[in-house]
């Protein structure tokens, strides 16, 4: 079954529009017209892209968007909508890459050959039908759910070469907590950033300046510490309530404390629900005799459930400072999948690093690693849970892999069928010269009144 269902052609037209195209319909589908000059546009957007369309460009797009009308379609019917508060935070997220890539909004509006506001729009539109088609498809595939004689049977009667291989995976737990941080080097950050802010105001320094020179967030700091257009619930707590009740562009914030460091902020502006505003970042430093005091508190934790004296899990709970992690007893879950279980590249280097050579049940000394999320460092130990070789899959230690390979093999067929009854209900015509290809869905035509 070939993916064209579930990747459908939703590109941006950006900065790569046919030229000295003759318009004309070529496809209706329902009440929806579609254009020779969307099909051209599309198809100079993928070449433009280096993206590869398997067959007759011609054939395959317009296909494509036949079928994503039909979803949509469907959508309509169903009262299926995407949330616009999700889809803004998407689109202020490409317009942000965009503009970090290009390097300025200007720069951006040059290349694309459109105004930002007009850039912004399409986005809104391609966004909003990728989210809406993809809840369409949820819908439709939501009552696949295979039972456990379903899955064994469709695991058994898989050719052998068509299980799969199943890379070496580790569970882990992990216990840390950061160094404590000195009041006299928190003092003197604070002071630092009263030091920027004093500067701004009076005008001898450029908040923006200042930003590229010092702040610790490196990305923003690119950019003269701008975020870029974000909502409230994109930033963390602390930092939106100070961000959202500044009102005054000339003015910096009070300095603002939250997980990753101290911060002072300044509106650049507000629209909506959403504010752009740039900050510095500064991080206090964890002295070297800090991080030795640490580490020796971790190894006589370590000795202690080495000893039996406590359990590591136990000992997460009464000493970890990980809030990720502490109500888990520690183990960590794989955010990419959701899961438990770790391919090694997946694993923070240093955590890497330590179990590479460790067997189930073994802890590993103390070390001082990277948060990736606070972007500091935390002391910590690691032991090892379980560990899977590389092997064939099997139902055993990959019961959820197999259920979701029949779960994507039911969801395609089903969703197959549905285009293809959707096809005998809905008004198509299409074009006498665009008939002649080999289309997936030759109900096209069948359908072509």
């Amino acid at each position: 079954m070939k993916k064209t269902i579930l990747y459908l052609l939703l590109g941006l037209s950006l900065g790569v529009q046919a030229q000295g195209v003759i318009d004309e319909v070529i496809w209706v589908v329902g009440d929806e017209a579609i254009l020779r000059s969307e099909v051209e546009d599309e198809r100079l957007r993928a070449q433009y892209e280096g993206q590869q369309i398997k067959g007759d460009p011609y054939c395959v797009i317009p296909e494509q968007m036949a079928i994503q009308k039909l979803f949509l379609h469907q959508a309509e019917l169903d009262s299926v909508e995407a949330n616009e508060s999700t889809v803004s935070h998407q689109v202020d997220m490409r317009m942000n890459y965009y503009i970090n890539q290009i390097g300025s909004k200007e720069k951006m509006e040059e290349y694309f050959r459109k105004p930002s506001s007009e850039i912004r729009e399409e986005m809104m539109t391609v966004v909003r039908n990728q989210m809406t088609i993809q809840q369409m498809q949820q819908k439709l595939t939501s009552n696949i759910k295979p039972t456990p004689a379903e899955i064994r049977r469709f695991y058994l009667d898989l050719p052998p070469d068509s299980i799969p291989m199943m890379p070496a995976q580790v569970e882990v737990q992990i216990l840390s907590f950061e160094p404590p941080v000195p009041v006299e080097e928190t003092e003197r950050i604070k002071q630092r950033l009263r030091e920027f802010t004093e500067r701004i105001q009076s005008g001898s320094a450029d908040f923006s300046m200042l930003a590229r020179l010092y702040s610790e967030d490196t990305e923003s700091a690119k950019h003269g510490g701008e975020l870029g257009f974000v909502g409230k619930g994109t930033l963390v707590p602390e930092f939106a309530e100070v961000a959202f009740n500044l009102n005054d562009p000339k003015r910096v914030s009070r300095v603002v404390q939250t997980e990753y460091g101290y911060h002072i902020i300044q509106l650049i502006e507000k629209k909506g629900d959403r504010i752009n505003c740039r900050h510095i970042l500064l991080r206090p430093r964890i002295s070297a005799t800090d991080k030795v005091n640490a580490i020796e508190r971790l190894d006589s934790i370590r000795q202690l459930i080495l000893a039996d004296s406590i359990q590591f899990e136990q000992a997460v709970i009464r000493f970890s400072e990980d809030k990720n992690t502490v109500m888990n007893a520690g183990l960590m879950i794989n955010p990419n999948t959701g899961s438990s279980r770790f391919e090694y590249q997946d694993l923070a280097p240093e955590i890497a690093k330590q179990i590479y050579n460790m067997n189930e049940g073994d802890v590993s000394q103390p070390f001082v690693m990277m948060d990736q999320q606070k972007n500091r460092e935390v002391c910590a130990i690691v032991m090892l849970k379980k560990k899977t070789d590389v092997h064939r899959a099997n139902l055993t230690d990959d019961f959820q892999t197999i259920k979701s390979m029949l779960e994507a093999k039911k969801g395609e067929e089903l969703l197959h069928d549905w285009i293809i009854q959707k096809q005998k209900t809905t008004f198509i015509q299409i074009s006498p010269e665009w008939q002649g290809c080999d289309f997936e869905y030759p109900g096209w035509i069948h359908n072509n009144n």
